[in-house]
């Protein structure tokens, strides 16, 4: 889970600061301001991460990634092409990470919580300058060797602060470019005979970004058949269009995966939590998920809007209830600790319906333990937020709510 996120040069922050960054956390702010751009910086790693090309520095996106950013020069701030591009971030682990001595099979560290930074620039293509894995006094990474001759400028040293790596006798090379913007080379072991637990630092990187889900602010239209033919998919899709499969799939949870909606209740199929935060919203009283035929992959939506009424299609009632209902299935499909990347929820819903969306969300966070981070204009759920931390229904270290504003060509926050 993200404890705290920095973003330096990056479109229209020059340094955003250390963010703080709770278990619900808001982005608030005017068009442009830039609260987009601080969830755009978590989506390029992410997508990064999943990248199959080894080499590619970052992802900067295509028509099938999160987010298309264009080139180095588009994201750079203030289009300053020498300048360099900083991330840094902290992460709780989900469980303690124990670095055993390769040699000797000791343990040397436990880990609980870690720190990544990286600064990126651009020569002939994007290159690493220096990233690093950080936690207590120890640093662990790679930091490029500077050189006057232009074929070394892919040379790297080794960062090994607070730890003795000993080098492999005849094996002085320097090692070559890192694997994208935060992973170890295989000669980064290779080259010394005492570390062969950094592949470590980089899985816990990956987890962390492979728990990170996106739900983006344009979501599809409503269907009148939805096709599922057994798959559990790993969210609902950038535009919500993995909702109704995500929820079929959540039919065949066991009930230790079902969802508990607070002290002393019975626990709750995810299929039963929609249902009840839709009713609750005032956007429908039932609805149900049934196959059209027996052995076939269609299925078919239909809701009741009132007490005792006619069920029909979803496509035939408000807009509102596809809009509403990826980011419902979403906040109770994905598996304890993720974090969730909320860009505008409260798209195509009525203001009360807004204002309860912020129950959802602290519903969520607190007994489904997840993350999330939600980026906004609507001010009924911002001061539904502010009201349920002055009553205690969420404490005030749980959240963190930001306000975006552009001062003098940059963002401020």
């Amino acid at each position: 889970m993200l404890t705290q996120l920095q973003v330096q040069n990056f479109k229209s922050w020059q340094d955003t600061g250390p963010l703080e960054i709770a278990p619900l956390t808001g982005l608030f702010g005017t068009n442009s301001s830039g609260k987009t751009s601080i969830m755009q910086a978590l989506l390029m790693l992410k997508q990064t991460v999943e990248s199959t090309d080894r080499r590619r520095v970052l992802h900067l996106g295509d028509e099938r990634s999160p987010v298309d950013l264009g080139t180095f020069y588009d994201i750079i701030y203030n289009h300053e092409a020498e300048s360099d591009l900083q991330l840094r971030l902290s992460w709780e682990l989900p469980k303690t990470l124990v670095i055993r001595d390769p040699e000797k099979n000791r343990r040397l560290f436990d880990i609980e919580r870690l720190s990544f930074t990286t600064s990126i620039y651009q020569d002939a293509g994007l290159s690493v300058r220096d990233f690093a894995y950080c936690f207590e006094d120890q640093r662990f990474g790679m930091v490029r060797k500077e050189s006057s001759n232009s074929r070394q400028r892919e040379e790297y040293d080794l960062i090994s602060d607070g730890y003795s790596a000993r080098r492999t006798k005849g094996r002085g090379w320097p090692l070559p470019a890192p694997v994208k913007c935060y992973g170890f080379p295989d000669e980064a072991t290779g080259y010394y005979q005492n570390t062969g637990f950094l592949p470590d630092f980089v899985l816990a990187f990956e987890d962390l970004f492979s728990s990170i889900a996106y739900l983006g602010p344009l979501r599809e239209y409503p269907k009148r058949t939805y096709v599922w033919a057994g798959e559990s998919p790993v969210d609902v899709g950038r535009r919500g269009e993995l909702a109704i499969p995500a929820l079929l799939a959540s039919q065949s949870w066991g009930q230790d995966k079902k969802i508990s909606p607070g002290y002393g209740k019975r626990r709750r199929t995810v299929e039963e939590r929609i249902g009840e935060w839709m009713q609750e919203m005032g956007i429908i009283h039932s609805y149900t998920l049934d196959q059209i035929a027996e052995h076939r992959k269609e299925y078919e939506l239909r809701v009741a809007t009132k007490p005792g009424g006619a069920k029909v299609a979803i496509t035939d009632v408000g807009f509102g209830v596809s809009q509403i209902l990826p980011v419902l299935v979403l906040c109770y499909y994905v598996p304890e600790g993720s974090t969730i990347l909320l860009e505008q929820p409260e798209i195509h819903l009525h203001p009360s319906v807004q204002a309860t969306l912020a129950d959802v969300l602290i519903d969520a966070v607190k007994n489904k333990k997840v993350q999330i981070i939600v980026e906004s204009h609507s001010e009924h759920l911002l001061t539904r937020l502010q009201r349920r931390i002055a009553e205690e229904v969420i404490a005030p270290d749980q959240t963190a709510l930001y306000f975006c504003r552009m001062d003098g060509g940059k963002s401020q926050i």
